[in-house]
């Protein structure tokens, strides 16, 4: 696949690791610097909670039911903003399973795909990936680790790792 200039980027926050845990936050970086983030308020069966995955990205359940937009709103704004559009995922085996669910409960299609972000790195970006990430995430000391910032660091590592490799 052609390289990206600054391929769209979808990262999402969940309520866990498991199969049991639902999203919570979307966060989108596409190529015109454009970002999306929303807190999703969980649907009434969404009841899995995992305390762990809560002091990674530091969402509370009670923020989310406070602060959460409706699952239907998220999805539509989604495809809205999205349709026709790839994004790429960095945790693209749990990121898509996510997605499915919201759209599930939202009884609604999505109008966007969702790929793996390693279908469009090269063999280089692959073999520098860890260390350039590091480097941006120094770079945005003092952000919190929330969807956007991260669908964010994704997209600026994946640009900084295509021009080292031109250089």
């Amino acid at each position: 696949m052609a390289p990206q200039r600054n391929p769209p980027i979808i990262d999402i926050e969940a309520s866990g690791f498991g199969p049991a845990s639902y999203p919570i936050e979307i966060g989108v970086a596409l190529d015109d610097l454009v970002k999306y983030c929303a807190l999703i308020r969980p649907a009434p069966d969404w009841t899995f909670w995992d305390s762990e995955a809560e002091k990674i990205h530091g969402i509370s359940r009670d923020m989310l039911e406070t602060h959460g937009k409706p699952l239907r709103e998220v999805a539509s704004q989604l495809n809205t903003l999205l349709a026709g559009k790839t994004l790429y995922s960095d945790g693209w085996v749990v990121d898509r399973p996510w997605l499915t669910t919201l759209f599930h409960a939202a009884r609604m299609d999505m109008a966007f795909r969702v790929s793996p972000l390693e279908l469009i790195l090269s063999e280089f970006q692959m073999d520098h990936w860890h260390p350039v990430r590091q480097r941006v995430i120094e770079d945005m000391a003092g952000r919190r680790h929330r969807a956007s910032h991260d669908a964010w660091a994704i997209q600026e590592t994946y640009r900084r790792t295509r021009l080292a490799a031109a250089a």
